[in-house]
């Protein structure tokens, strides 16, 4: 089992019997950490790819999957809902910032938690983390229906559903440099499609004589709960920032690349998403107005801009769609990878790679195949189901800041002392871990239900491997 002392030169050694060690202050070498195969994750990302791979993730056009619930949970204060959900985003963003530039591993909050906290941590933090990382290309798959639905009623939804899930599973298979190289284009497309609507909106609110006020965020006319349970639904419109920590292994300089692509991407994402929202709430403070509160979007598209624009809305979604694909199965497949590559999960299938093109093809293959179970779901229960996962995450990463704090300065290390050192290592993680454990409180009763039933599993998953909890759990594999 490696070392994990801090300020220890962590030595990693796989299947081939290669020792290698990385000190926490240089880049590691150009390989990743050895798997069952001898073979390694490529490092073949640059900073551009990585903030456009976790901006396709996220998708700017993401600010319309959930407008018409959100609206409707809040009383027309999604711009307040999105304030606050950015508050426990940006806290948690600067934690995983902090931890990306110490650990650079493919396995994202499963190796934060389990170097910080403990392995048997690690574990069940990622195997929550999983519920959305392999939910998220299903919830995408079904938006897709959702929206093409809007333009072609007739065709039936499980053509979407499908269509987009071949497509997302075949770019995945080629390799992740294609597939970030599309996702530049797709992201691109996006963008224009975005600030068109933005200039449509604004310019139907000031011709039918409306004003820009500040209504959608007066916390006064919204009780808390009602708002804490509408930003409980947007934890999903900003997990490109920690889907790309998954990528930190194919980063040709992630210590420096991978909080930087997190930071800039929080800060982009957030700007647009309050813009748009305000825009579309000054527009219609009352969403039932609109009809259809699922696809609500849609038809605001067609209000503002008549059909050809509606054409161009939901033409531009599925780019977003594509490359919100694209980006969910492989940030997915690359934590189950973690996970097998560690022994967690089977490893002769979630540990390996493809020797052709480095990818772990198995794993793109099962997220795809459920994905591909979105035809039996509803937007609201899909929503709620993932961003289960994703508060159990960002608490985790939160408290992983927290626990490498106390760890350092009880080994006297530097950057561990004074003040400064104490309010970002402490202060605002712990600010960041109860904000986020409220959404998560504030998530609807069926989703909180089945998260909990899936963490029981993983229990029972962690009881397996160690032989009835006789055995040690293994630590993840990995140098800091």
């Amino acid at each position: 089992m490696p070392d994990s002392t801090p300020g220890a030169a962590t030595g990693t050694t796989g299947t081939t019997g290669r020792t290698r060690h990385t000190a926490p202050d240089r880049e590691p070498a150009p390989d990743g950490p050895d798997t069952a195969g001898g073979a390694g994750l490529r490092r073949t990302l640059k900073l551009r790819h990585i903030v456009f791979l976790g901006l396709a993730f996220m998708a700017p056009l993401a600010v319309f999957d959930t407008f018409g619930l959100v609206s409707e949970q809040t009383g027309g204060h999604v711009p307040l809902a999105y304030l606050a959900v950015l508050v426990a985003v940006g806290l948690t963003a600067l934690s995983y910032a902090r931890m990306a530039r110490r650990i650079t591993s493919a396995g994202s909050v499963y190796t934060y938690a389990g170097k910080a906290l403990g392995a048997p941590v690690g574990f069940l933090v990622g195997w929550s983390a999983t519920l959305d990382y392999v939910l998220l290309p299903m919830l995408n798959a079904l938006l897709a229906a959702i929206y093409m639905g809007a333009v072609l009623p007739a065709v039936p939804a499980w053509v979407w559903v499908l269509s987009t899930v071949v497509v997302c599973t075949a770019l995945n298979l080629v390799g992740v440099r294609m597939a970030a190289k599309v996702n530049v284009a797709l992201v691109i497309v996006q963008a224009g499609v975005a600030v068109a609507f933005l200039v449509f909106a604004v310019r139907a609110i000031t011709s039918h004589g409306r004003s820009f006020g500040t209504a959608g965020f007066d916390l006064t006319t919204v009780p808390v709960t009602d708002l804490l349970g509408g930003a409980s639904l947007l934890a999903l419109s900003f997990l490109g920032f920690d889907a790309v920590s998954t990528l930190s292994e194919e980063a040709e300089r992630p210590h420096r690349d991978i909080p930087r692509a997190i930071l800039l991407i929080v800060a982009a994402a957030g700007v647009f998403f309050l813009a748009v929202t305000y825009a579309m709430q000054t527009l219609f403070p009352d969403v039932s107005a609109v009809g259809d509160i699922v696809g609500a979007s849609p038809e605001i598209a067609k209000y503002i801009g008549g059909a050809a624009f509606q054409a161009v809305f939901v033409g531009g979604y599925l780019t977003a769609v594509l490359g919100c694909g694209l980006t969910q199965q492989m940030s997915a497949a690359r934590l189950l990878y973690a996970m097998g590559r560690d022994g967690m999960l089977p490893r002769g299938v979630f540990g390996r790679l493809d020797a052709r093109t480095g990818v772990p093809a198995v794993n793109v293959l099962v997220v795809g195949a459920v994905a591909a179970s979105a035809v039996f779901l509803d937007l609201g229960s899909a929503a709620s189901l993932i961003n289960f996962g994703a508060y159990v995450a960002f608490a985790a990463v939160n408290l992983a800041v927290i626990g490498f704090w106390v760890r350092d300065r009880r080994a006297g290390r530097p950057e561990a002392r004074g003040l400064g050192a104490a309010v970002l290592q402490l202060l605002l993680p712990v600010l960041g871990f109860a904000v986020n454990v409220a959404l998560w409180v504030s998530l609807d009763t069926p989703a909180k239900v089945v998260g909990a039933v899936w963490a029981l599993v993983g229990v029972g998953v962690l009881a397996l491997r160690t032989g009835g909890f006789r055995r040690p759990v293994r630590a993840p594999d990995l140098a800091e």
